[in-house]
């Protein structure tokens, strides 16, 4: 034992069960006096230089913390075993949902040692590749972002980006002579995009040209254009979007004939307003469909209808009918009620509603005439997700991906005039998933609310106590975490491991409600409901504090952060991935500011109190025995600024009083996780599951 270290510190070492040896030998980080007082509380920010990550020093401080991290994970017992088996995973790869049109399906596909997904084209029964992104970098940092036919299925819209940046540039290639046309377009990060039925052109999303908007605005303006093929993009006309807060996300879509064109903006994730404009009348504007109202609306345009999900009124959603004649409120004809379940989409193929809903965090299929009665449910290979359903508005067939975490990918398709139903196609696997075991648990949080977790694992399992256990989470911005395929776990349950992921509040498993319970200045019950779940699978003897490690990425990231300051003595490893850990200063990079809705912003007094209150990198008290510790980033993501993983890494190494090693692992080039080539996926999966397997004491 170090003779530095006090009495004190002997006994609450010993207490927590940590190594009393020496903390690591970290490379040196220079420390400023910086400290500024917000809403009368002193925020003390030692390591704020490191947010400026283009600087020399910054630079050369993460070239020394990569160095020291791949020094620490090269001495994992078995690594190269590792490296194989997660090699021999990634081959499973991919397969979407086909999106049909006119008989013509486009779907992607990854296979093998592909870095990218392939966009292919199927037409009578022959496939051809579209768009392949591998053939773009020889290291696979070039990604297809998104894709969008049209409605003859003979010209494509499509994004590309580089390094995982998400920068999409729009391109249009014919489809039939794979050539792409002069129609270059520039800044359409997420870009939706609506094709008119004769192809003359589309409506479509862009951000500003940097220098046309105030320094700092450039990740946000997403505004709605109108694009005719030929035509310079520079003189495209925008059609919505001027006049509204720059964070609005803007979304367009046209019914089948053209006639009708509607625009979404998602203020948030908790509400949205619809606009409708009639294209017979260029001269008139676009109207309200609704507007000031604080829920999600989401339109469907067919021709002589609109079908509108929400949750105004109904945290678990209900479905209307609207007459485009007669848009007020008072017209529409509900004709799916909330139910118990989670109305998840509704899909309207010719006059068949297929309705995809979630309980208990599990899909279910159901098909209802046009008028909302039932007619039949939908057959599903177990419990499991459905990942997105394909159709043509005037089809007689739709898709739909299925999967679960032991379920590879599958597509099926159903025919609607028949009402049979077979496989399209699936992600070849040699897994057997007869070996492994899904169970659905509920456990109590700190407050007595009732939580929902899955748990995987090798059949044979006994509670003992000793089970090495990963617990992975997210809890936030209305999304569910419900069964899927992720192929590189596999390698920790053939070791006899568990991997536990808990529905916390602030997602969507449960409605609107349990979004809501999750997030502002309830967002404190998204990490009791996690810290419980460890809890749970302590006190149920799956595992014990030195076999359990957490896990999440982005807002996860924000989740394993929160947990490992609130409750250093839980866990024997922690592997925080793309984080947020600086709420007091998230808001002023990159795209944060679309997280205020979400998270509160720091500049209001009232929210300032309670995102201080939980805030990560706030949280890291010096004396602390923290946990292995690995943080994730990388240097072009778009998203979340690699600045918070930087400043965390930093704090933790210069905190904590335990041995076991804070490790920072920065991406060149890589972004947030879109478009992540396989070999880049290798090569982190690989240091991730050798922490994990060094700290929990897995053999590989």
């Amino acid at each position: 034992m170090h003779p530095r270290f006090s009495l004190a510190v002997l006994v609450l070492t010993a207490h927590l069960g940590v190594a009393m040896e020496p903390k690591l030998n970290y490379p040196p980080t220079r420390t400023d006096n910086v400290v500024e007082e917000l809403h009368g509380v002193k925020i003390v920010d030692p390591y704020r230089w490191l947010e400026v990550g283009d600087s020399p020093e910054t630079l050369a401080w993460v070239e020394k913390q990569n160095a020291f991290t791949q020094a620490v994970l090269g001495k994992a017992a078995g690594r190269d075993a590792i490296r194989k088996r997660l090699d021999q995973l990634l081959d499973i790869g991919s397969l979407s949902t086909p999106a049909p049109a006119q008989k013509r399906y486009f779907f992607t596909k990854r296979t093998g040692a592909q870095n990218q997904p392939v966009l292919y084209v199927r037409l009578a029964g022959v496939d051809k590749v579209l768009v392949d992104p591998n053939t773009l970098a020889a290291d696979g940092t070039t990604a297809l972002d998104w894709w969008f036919p049209s409605r003859d299925g003979k010209l494509l819209a499509y994004g590309i980006s580089k390094n995982g940046s998400e920068q999409s540039t729009l391109y249009v290639r014919d489809v039939d002579t794979g050539a792409d046309l002069a129609d270059v377009i520039p800044r359409t990060r997420y870009s939706s995009v609506a094709w008119l039925p004769n192809n003359v052109g589309f409506y479509y999303t862009k951000y500003p040209t940097p220098g046309t908007v105030p320094a700092g605005q450039e990740n946000y303006n997403r505004h709605v254009y109108w694009h005719k093929l030929g035509q310079d993009p520079k003189d495209d006309l925008k059609i919505f979007g001027e006049g509204r807060a720059p964070e609005d996300m803007l979304s367009v879509a046209n019914s089948p004939d053209g006639r009708w064109t509607a625009v979404t903006a998602y203020i948030g994730w908790s509400k949205t307003e619809v606009y409708i404009k009639n294209n017979d009348d260029p001269k008139v504007g676009f109207t309200p469909l609704v507007e000031k109202i604080p829920a999600i609306f989401q339109v469907t345009l067919r021709n002589d209808r609109f079908y509108v999900r929400t949750n105004d009124g109904a945290p678990r959603y209900r479905l209307y009918r609207v007459d485009p004649a007669k848009l007020d409120r008072k017209d529409w004809t509900e004709i799916i009620p909330q139910s118990e379940d989670v109305l998840e989409s509704v899909t309207a193929v010719g006059d068949t509603l297929v309705a995809d809903f979630m309980h208990k965090a599990t899909s279910r299929i159901s098909l209802h005439d046009a008028n909302g009665k039932f007619l039949q449910d939908v057959p599903l290979p177990t419990l499991g997700t459905v990942a997105g359903i394909g159709a043509q508005w005037d089809g007689d067939e739709f898709f739909f991906s299925f999967q679960s975490y032991i379920v590879a990918p599958t597509i099926f398709r159903f025919d609607l005039t028949t009402k049979k139903q077979e496989e399209w196609g699936k992600v070849p696997t040699d897994i057997d998933p007869k070996q492994y075991a899904v169970e659905q648990v509920t456990y109590k949080s700190k407050d007595g609310t009732p939580v929902t977790m899955f748990l995987t694992y090798k059949k044979g399992m006994t509670r003992d106590g000793t089970n090495p256990t990963l617990l992975y989470g997210y809890g936030g911005f209305n999304i569910s975490l419900t069964p899927t395929f992720a192929p590189t776990r596999f390698l920790f349950l053939e070791k006899g491991g568990v991997v536990a992921i808990p529905n916390l509040r602030g997602g969507g498993e449960y409605g609107e409600a349990w979004h809501r319970a999750g997030m502002l200045e309830q967002k404190q019950n998204t990490f009791d409901d996690f810290l419980a779940a460890a809890q749970w699978l302590i006190d149920e003897k799956v595992t014990n504090r030195d076999r359990l490690a957490i896990q999440g990425g982005s807002n996860g990231g924000l989740l394993v952060g929160a947990a490992v300051t609130q409750r250093p003595d839980l866990f024997k490893a922690v592997v925080c991935m793309v984080p947020l850990l600086d709420m007091t200063r998230f808001h002023r990079f990159l795209i944060a500011r679309l997280w205020i809705s979400e998270y509160g912003n720091p500049e209001k007094a009232e929210d300032f109190k309670w995102i201080h209150a939980y805030s990560p990198y706030q949280k890291v008290k010096p004396g602390t025995a923290f946990p292995a510790t690995l943080i994730t980033t990388a240097a072009s993501d778009s998203r979340v600024d690699p600045l918070h993983a930087r400043k965390m890494a930093a704090r933790m190494q210069a905190a904590t009083l335990s041995s076991a090693p804070i490790l920072l692992r920065q991406e060149t080039k890589a972004g947030h996780g879109q478009g992540k080539p396989r070999g880049l996926t290798l090569d982190e999966q690989t240091d991730v599951w050798s922490f994990l397997f060094m700290q929990l004491g897995v053999a590989p």
